[in-house]
């Protein structure tokens, strides 16, 4: 899309936020396993996670598990009596089995009605993560069982998003740490959309890597040839995005969306005639209800088509209009990661709808592949190190402001480690 959008007053993007620097940038920051192993003290054992949603779990007594490789930890996630989410370390207080199988997607929603028993020893804990029976107690006489509960890892909730905080104590609430641009997304009817589609990719790629794929859009008419028909494709089209916008560790992109249904029936392939449906979600979506647009677009763009809010360290809340899609990127190791991504509608009322969402999921998972099967690649080039001058344009900001939080958090965290004086 070749539309052109004001610029800030101060003429570009990067001098709108003159902290960021303008200069090429390396990218070291993902081909080090040194500086990943501070990744992982300083942000994913620091920062905020979001690893569920409350659908998930929707009755007391029901559970998924989750693997956060980069913070060491596997985790049981739980409905309590009292309603609230609980999340605790799945681990036994026992000998340190897991409590129950870890299953890293844990896309099947498991229940325990009252308690979860561990497998391997038959110790059993009640939803609030306490001991409630263990066999043969008379063995372990004068066991205190108020002192050999589940472990907790402080969790809370916003707008339905369930986070998990694995500091020992969290140096900022989630409202605080969300912040004023992404908590204008309270209103949001998040909690309609509630169908869901989901897939897993492996990736031989550092974590950023494959996040700076949909941090810009300057790829696009490169890579994603298929998204006309060649007869009518432009070689020479480009694509540019309306509005970027930081706050704090965050950042957001928002771009006008073209209205395929208004496009002449050349422009488009036959199953997006046929279902009325594709790369850009249903051409028709049921009403949700008002919602609050001046989170949704804040740069005012017209007409209005996707806003892509990235929650640091490593979720994408992607909302279109009617329905989301929702990124994490875990890594691994500091060349691999797991991508997870879902797409959410408004449970489908008719055959057709169910129709027109799965086209949708279909088409946006082989678009979001096609960069996936560019990661390894990058990470090889990116690992012979011989560049150390990466120029970024002023559409590729928020590349340059993710790799900057990565390494000011690891900066940060380096100077407290440091004695005064040193």
């Amino acid at each position: 899309m070749a539309t052109k959008w004001p610029k800030p007053a101060e003429g570009s993007w990067t001098q709108h936020y003159p902290d960021l620097g303008t200069g090429p940038i390396p990218f070291r920051d993902s081909i080090s396993p040194e500086f990943y192993a501070l990744e992982r003290e300083t942000i994913f054992k620091r920062a905020w996670l979001n690893v569920s949603r409350v659908e998930e779990t929707p009755e007391a007594g029901s559970y998924i598990t989750r693997q956060v490789e980069a913070a060491g930890a596997s985790l049981l996630l739980v409905k309590a009596h009292d309603g609230t989410v609980r999340a605790y370390h799945n681990l036994c207080r026992r000998r340190g089995h897991t409590v129950v199988p870890a299953d890293f997607r844990a896309t099947e929603l498991r229940s325990t009605g009252h308690e979860l028993e561990c497998a391997h020893c038959g110790w059993r804990y009640g939803l609030d993560g306490t001991l409630r029976f263990l066999p043969d107690a008379d063995r372990f006489a004068g066991l205190d069982t108020a002192d050999y509960g589940l472990i907790p890892v402080h969790c809370d909730v916003w707008a339905g998003f369930v986070f998990v905080n694995f500091d020992r104590e969290p140096r900022q609430s989630l409202r605080e740490f969300l912040g004023p641009m992404i908590t204008a997304l309270d209103d949001y009817p998040f909690d309609k959309l509630t169908e869901r589609y989901d897939w897993v990719a492996h990736n031989n790629s550092n974590w950023k890597i494959f996040a700076d794929a949909f941090q810009e859009y300057y790829h696009v008419p490169s890579l994603h040839t298929q998204q006309v028909p060649p007869e009518v494709r432009d070689p020479n089209a480009g694509f540019t995005c309306g509005h970027f916008q930081l706050d704090g560790p965050h950042r957001l992109v928002s771009t006008a969306g073209t209205r395929r249904w208004l496009l002449a029936p050349e422009y488009m392939y036959p199953i997006e005639r046929a279902t009325q449906s594709g790369l850009v979600g249903p051409w028709r979506t049921p009403d949700i209800g008002e919602l609050p647009m001046h989170g949704l677009n804040p740069g005012n763009i017209e007409p209005w088509g996707i806003t892509n809010f990235q929650i640091f360290p490593n979720l994408e809340i992607l909302i279109y209009g009617g329905w989301y899609l929702l990124y994490r990127y875990w890594p691994t190791s500091h060349n691999t990661h797991r991508y997870e991504a879902f797409t959410y509608f408004h449970p489908a009322r008719t055959v057709r709808e169910r129709i027109e969402h799965e086209v949708a999921a279909v088409v946006l998972k082989e678009f979001a592949l096609q960069d996936a099967g560019m990661l390894g690649g990058t990470q090889a080039a990116l690992e012979y190190d011989v560049i150390d001058d990466y120029p970024l344009n002023d559409q590729e900001i928020l590349v340059r402001h993710l790799h900057k939080m990565a390494v000011d958090w690891v900066e940060t965290y380096q100077h407290e480690l440091t004695p005064a004086g040193a």
